[in-house]
């Protein structure tokens, strides 16, 4: 529930800004890119920090290699896609890797779902939530990647 709040606070700060003024948070595109870069900056960071860094591997399907290096790797492409939401030459770029990237990722809350693990000692979100949350989500991308 963190990243859709971070994703809607972000987005609603954004744009009360541009409403206030600041020209480059003019519009509701460049708010949602500032949400969408909140909100994975904030999931990047779990991805490299203690208990959350083991439920992260611990969510990779067991059939593929190496959980800890794909957890890594995945952290550093939301943090690269965090940045590159806010730079608006490479803003539609990175909202099309990151809608991309959510598709891969998917695979790995199916699988956790299905084995009942948990994330921060809770249960990860029940699957169709988590579908839900994954439309929202790969939806805002794919906003940025084909708006203006």
């Amino acid at each position: 529930m963190a990243p859709l709040i971070a994703l809607l606070v972000g987005t609603a700060l954004s744009r009360l800004a541009g409403l206030a003024g600041i020209a480059a948070l003019d519009g509701w595109q460049p708010a949602l890119r500032v949400g969408l870069a909140l909100m994975f900056t904030l999931t990047a960071v779990a991805h490299f920090v203690g208990q959350r860094r083991a439920d992260l591997i611990a969510m990779v399907p067991p059939r593929l290699p190496r959980p800890d290096l794909l957890v890594t790797l995945t952290g550093v492409l939301e943090l690269v896609g965090a940045i590159g939401l806010l730079v608006p030459t490479t803003a539609q770029a990175a909202a099309a890797g990151l809608g991309l990237l959510m598709l891969a990722m998917f695979p790995a809350n199916i699988s956790a779902a299905r084995r009942r693990l948990t994330l921060a000692g809770r249960p990860v979100t029940p699957l169709g939530q988590r579908a839900v949350l994954q439309i929202v989500f790969v939806a805002t991308a794919a906003v940025i990647s084909f708006g203006p």
